[in-house]
């Protein structure tokens, strides 16, 4: 990428992280709630290395991949600033990439599985490291990843046996239909606020661009946000 597109890429990302935040304060006011309650992750999915360091300029300091080999190759290509950037893996943990999944990233969001929790557990053990996790939810009731929100404290008791992943919160996505998204959200919620209660934790990672404003109703503490900053994903990304 050139320099002129390079800069013209952090304006535009910065321009839009400008209006998500008007879009979270004015979600967080009709809430009763403060602005800095809600952290923004840019997901730069399908985006090159350049939509990470214009992302980081803007003044983001979470990033988030779905993954493995996509952000393994635009992590080492990207220029991080010295600052703590924390890299948020969100897509669904293969178990054959777990360990590395775990050694990649500072916190894996989509913990459905014990099994990839023990790949999990074992790959941060070997890069000598904690690795902060998100249980995910089936909030929508379809045939997406996550466990049912009416099993994620005796989920989260399991997982508290693996010395080297801690549970910080949960998370999920949203139905297809947004005009669902307020039930949905309130599901998730419902849940974490049992995890909160059992074990002290903090995060609720709902919404993405779409949906914001119904996950910061219902208390999210984070929000995904991909088209909002970098706009329509300029390639298909492939799983891997």
């Amino acid at each position: 990428m050139s320099d002129a597109a390079g800069t013209g890429l952090k304006q535009s990302v910065a321009r839009g992280l400008v209006t998500v935040r008007k879009r979270i304060e004015a979600a967080c006011a009709s809430a009763g709630r403060k602005p800095e309650t809600v952290t923004v992750v840019a997901v730069t999915k399908g985006f090159g290395a350049e939509a990470i360091e214009a992302a980081l300029a803007a003044g983001i300091a979470d990033v988030g991949e779905n993954y493995y080999q996509e952000a393994q190759a635009k992590f080492a290509a990207a220029v991080w600033p010295p600052h703590r950037v924390h890299r948020h893996f969100i897509g669904r943990v293969q178990r054959n990439k777990a360990q590395r999944i775990a050694a990649l990233f500072d916190v894996v969001q989509s913990l459905d599985d014990l099994r990839c929790a023990a790949a999990l557990d074992e790959g941060a053990a070997s890069a000598g490291k904690s690795l902060d996790v998100l249980v995910q939810l089936n909030i929508a009731g379809d045939a997406r990843a996550g466990i049912p929100p009416e099993s994620c404290v005796e989920f989260v008791r399991e997982l508290r046996d693996f010395a080297h992943l801690n549970v910080r919160g949960a998370m999920a996505v949203g139905p297809a239909d947004a005009a669902d998204a307020p039930h949905a959200f309130k599901r998730g919620a419902e849940a974490f606020e049992r995890l909160s209660q059992a074990f002290g934790v903090s995060v609720l990672s709902l919404g993405m661009s779409g949906d914001l404003e119904a996950a910061i109703a219902a208390g999210s503490t984070m929000v995904r946000i991909g088209s909002a900053l970098f706009g329509a994903r300029p390639m298909r990304a492939h799983s891997a």
